[in-house]
């Protein structure tokens, strides 16, 4: 390395602008680290009392670390275990229940999660180092009255003297500017035997809290938001918006309208989020939910709106999420479904009328007869890395490609990779199985169903050969003339993806209701010897 980069390394006026930045509540500010030679920096944090600002910040305390006399308590805590296991940090146990950090283990991330079901990293705990995000720092340290003092120290080397780096004549004293100080020292004696000259900047950094009122905390929490969302068309064409703030809500004004009673549409498209994200979001007939955050009933019996009562946003929603349903408000259009009107104004049971509600009812009805009367499943359940498939099945919301072919492939998995050869195999005559052999599974699906002399079953095999072909052909591979023969078949041309997938949905579902049926038959057997 050159003099003159070893110079400026020395002189350690990086790091002194580094520990003196200015930081944003949203900085992950590094509160410990520990490197080795040939640099050894080290910061080390811990809780001080406000009446021992003035002594950790004087002279004779730069370089003494904190321990836990006088008030004083650590943040990290530096585990150790002899050499028989291996040591690790940890962060204070106070601090992590005070936000309930959830802690993913793989990547020692500290997560904090709102009531929206929202993620955010607030820690990152290494071997070497900790990082915190500062908001939620200054908020902790406002309910516990207290600072944070983080400890610093710096160490460069040279193979150049002092006199070489023309550093012998630097000042060396001690400063301090509001809540920082240190000092800076250099010399031409080092620990180390490879070096010939090193610089030391120790000092101290405190931090200090939030304001109780802006900790959000306790007596201090934000009161409950609420967001406007459009809920008529004036005479002019203006578009009408009323807050969700349920307690607002009783005095709605309008002739016939009682408040809980009032509609909000929505965009389709508002739910994409909830099915592109199976493992948080569950979107059923009638419900959307954030696992056991919140949960909220609506009308999704349209392939192209969704309804949502009024005081239900303000009632379920969390205000970042009413934030989101408002992106994708839209002007009231036609009224609720037949089924959402009988459920929640009459009082009364009404079925779906959408396939794809109806597709999923039946598959699970299929899964419970299977059990009851065979022992085992015609179609095997979904494993957990296919699981989403089932979830996030559903009519697209408009005609694109990408969304098609993605749910074409979904149903395939559900309903063709899913055969149970093996089972559906296992009664059979040896003689049988062996002409089973090299066959596909719905080669082998049909020839069992004609074995145990099923009828009806030609058109609902057809099907499934074609949905094979109209994968295989076209989000399996590239799309050429095989594609555009089978997709002419389904009408992608002429009705366009979604009413084209609608029509497919609803071929699964009468081959599902025919499997269901097949089975409680007992033509494929039955567990108990009896009728099921």
């Amino acid at each position: 390395m050159s003099i003159e980069l070893d110079r400026e390394r020395l002189l350690q006026a990086h790091n002194l602008e580094w520990m003196r930045r200015n930081l944003k509540p949203t900085d992950m500010v590094t509160v410990y680290r520990w490197t080795g030679s040939p640099r050894d920096y080290f910061i080390f944090s811990a809780l001080i009392p406000p009446d021992q600002i003035e002594q950790v910040l004087s002279e004779t305390n730069v370089g003494k670390r904190c321990g836990t006399e006088s008030g004083i308590e650590e943040l990290i805590i530096s585990r150790c275990f002899g050499g028989i296991r291996e040591n690790y940090n940890e962060i204070s146990e106070e601090f992590r229940l005070f936000h309930n950090l959830y802690r993913e283990k793989k990547t020692d991330t500290y997560i904090k999660i709102d009531d929206a079901g929202n993620e955010e990293t607030i820690a990152i705990v290494k071997p070497d180092k900790v990082k915190i995000r500062l908001k939620e720092i200054r908020q902790f340290l406002a309910i516990k009255e207290m600072y944070l003092s983080m400890l610093f120290e710096f160490n460069e080397y040279s193979r150049y003297s002092l006199e070489e780096l023309c550093l012998n004549n630097v000042e060396r004293e001690f400063k301090r500017d509001e809540l920082i100080c240190w000092r800076y020292d250099c010399g031409d004696h080092t620990a180390y035997p490879e070096f010939r000259s090193d610089s030391r900047l120790r000092g101290r950094r405190l931090i200090k809290p939030l304001p109780k009122s802006k900790s959000s905390f306790g007596d201090f929490a934000e009161e409950p938001k609420y967001v406007e969302f459009i809920i008529d068309v004036d005479d002019n064409g203006d578009e009408v918006h009323h807050t969700c703030d349920p307690s607002e809500l009783n005095d709605f004004p309008g002739e016939n309208a009682a408040w809980k009673y009032t509609l909000v549409y929505f965009k389709r498209q508002v739910l994409d989020k909830y099915y592109n994200e199976p493992s948080k979001y569950t979107v059923e007939d009638s419900m959307v939910e954030c696992a056991s955050l919140w949960i909220m009933k609506i009308d999704n019996h349209d392939p192209n709106k969704v309804c949502v009562f009024l005081n239900e946003l303000g009632i379920s929603l969390p205000y970042a999420e009413q934030e989101y349903w408002r992106v994708y408000n839209i002007q009231p259009k036609e009224g609720m479904s037949e089924p959402f009107y009988r459920r929640m104004i009459l009082g009364e049971w009404a079925n779906s009328d959408q396939p794809d509600h109806l597709f999923k009812q039946s598959y699970e009805q299929l899964q419970l007869s299977c059990d009851e009367c065979l022992g085992w499943q015609l179609l095997k359940p979904l494993s957990s890395g296919d699981e989403y498939r089932f979830k996030r099945l559903r009519i697209p919301v408009n005609d694109e490609q990408c969304h098609f072919d993605d749910l074409v492939q979904d149903l395939q998995t559900i309903l063709i990779e899913s055969i149970n050869v093996k089972e559906l195999k296992r009664p059979l005559p040896s003689e049988e199985k062996a002409n089973l052999e090299g066959k596909r599974s719905i080669e082998i699906l049909e020839e069992v169903l004609s074995f145990h002399s099923v009828g009806d079953a030609d058109h609902r095999v057809s099907f499934l050969q074609k949905l094979q072909a109209l994968r295989s052909s076209g989000s399996g591979h590239r799309k050429g003339s095989n594609y555009e023969k089978i997709a002419k078949y389904f009408g992608v041309d002429s009705l366009g993806q979604q009413e084209a997938f609608i029509a497919i949905l609803k071929q699964a579902l009468d081959t599902v209701d025919f499997l269901n049926s097949v089975v409680q038959s007992g033509k494929l057997g039955d567990k108990s010897g009896g009728s099921c």
